[in-house]
């Protein structure tokens, strides 16, 4: 397993783009799945692709793969142009939702397959198996069919069957989606642990916003066929680049209202004859303009009195609707008159030593300037 990890990190520390997207397009009759998409993603680097259902990503993905031909633009591995290099002749190795595992071979047998397809010398063949299952901490496992494997015992065989035979890039198409919860966390850091001990350059779409933070060294937000941002997971989260990031990633209350006084990176804006400073967000930004203020749910305090919120720019006072226990936190569902009753979420992850407040109980809710990011409406 060494030697593995040693091998495929010494090829990803050069600093060289391993993949190289430039104003791609995929039109499906008058539908435009992916507009204009163009990143680079260095060797050695897990990148996400996240968004909703029909944002693009798979699309973007299986042009990556070699599966669909782009229909403008071009697409790179290794400096070399592969929009006419079919898949079986690109050396990427996948991992799919539907694991496509031969139930009928043993686990060994999986990850032998591709090696056997390249030719690989059949002398090598049992040592190499042995290290890739070793690496997905299935040691001892070799011999077991498919049907007597665990759900993430089968995804670490489709892991090292993807990387055995040590591709330039490892595709992962929504792999986890049909894992409970608890199992999906877990698999999540394996995939984080395996890819940093290889090095291998990876790109992982999904739709669950917790895997791509977890795993990735940069995330893509894709929406419309549209990137919407590229950027490294705590900037996507901490500075979204427009409104649909903030509301996609995490969970945020939006404050219409109309700009009042820009003074970059302070705003001021009046919500239905309240006064709120934030921070400029969109440079699209002119006073006067209808705007949307963004403030997540655990960037707001709550509190039973305001003298309790005298340190806080914003406060306001609220009804409790509901109050969620999720056992790390707790969930408030909170309705404010001053935002025209508007529904506020707000998150308290110290349940045990704050107070709880229950339906129909009056409180106030406040937050600093630097957490609401307000944006062109």
């Amino acid at each position: 397993m060494g030697v593995v990890a040693a091998e495929l990190r010494s090829a990803g520390s050069t600093g060289q783009i391993a993949v190289s997207v430039k104003d791609v397009g995929m039109v499906f009759g008058d539908v435009h799945a992916v507009r204009n998409a163009s990143f680079d993603l260095p060797k050695g680097r897990f990148l996400t692709i996240l968004g909703p259902s029909g944002s693009g990503k798979t699309t973007l993905l299986r042009m990556i793969a070699g599966f669909d031909r782009p229909t403008s633009g071009e697409i790179f591995i290794n400096n070399q142009p592969v929009s006419a290099v079919p898949p079986h002749k690109r050396a990427i190795g996948m991992v799919f939702q539907k694991l496509a595992l031969f139930p009928h071979m043993t686990a060994a047998e999986n990850v032998a397959f591709p090696l056997k397809m390249r030719r690989h010398d059949a002398r090598t063949i049992p040592e190499k198996v042995e290290r890739y299952l070793d690496l997905v901490r299935l040691g001892g496992y070799g011999a077991r069919r498919i049907n007597e494997l665990s759900g993430g015992q089968q995804q670490r065989v489709a892991i090292a069957r993807a990387l055995v035979f040590e591709p330039d890039l490892l595709l992962l198409d929504e792999p986890l989606a049909a894992l409970d919860r608890k199992l999906r966390e877990e698999m999540q850091l394996e995939f984080r642990r395996i890819q940093k001990e290889l090095g291998v350059t990876t790109i992982n779409v999904t739709h669950d916003q917790r895997e791509a933070l977890v795993v990735s060294d940069e995330i893509i937000v894709m929406n419309g066929g549209e990137i919407q941002q590229k950027a490294r997971p705590v900037d996507a989260y901490r500075t979204p680049s427009n409104a649909f990031v903030a509301n996609f990633i995490g969970v945020t209350n939006f404050i219409e209202g109309k700009v009042v006084k820009l003074a970059s990176p302070r705003v001021r804006l009046d919500a239905n004859g309240l006064q709120l400073a934030g921070v400029v967000a969109d440079a699209g930004l002119t006073v006067g303009a209808p705007c949307a203020a963004a403030v997540r749910a655990e960037q707001i305090r709550v509190a039973p009195k305001e003298q309790n919120l005298n340190h806080l720019e914003t406060v306001v006072g609220g009804q409790v609707v509901d109050c969620i226990f999720e056992g790390e936190r707790l969930v408030y569902e909170i309705r404010v008159p001053a935002f025209s009753g508007m529904l506020m979420r707000v998150f308290d992850h110290d349940p045990e030593s704050h107070l709880q407040f229950g339906p129909g109980e009056e409180v106030r809710l406040g937050w600093n300037a630097r957490d609401m990011h307000v944006f062109q409406k």
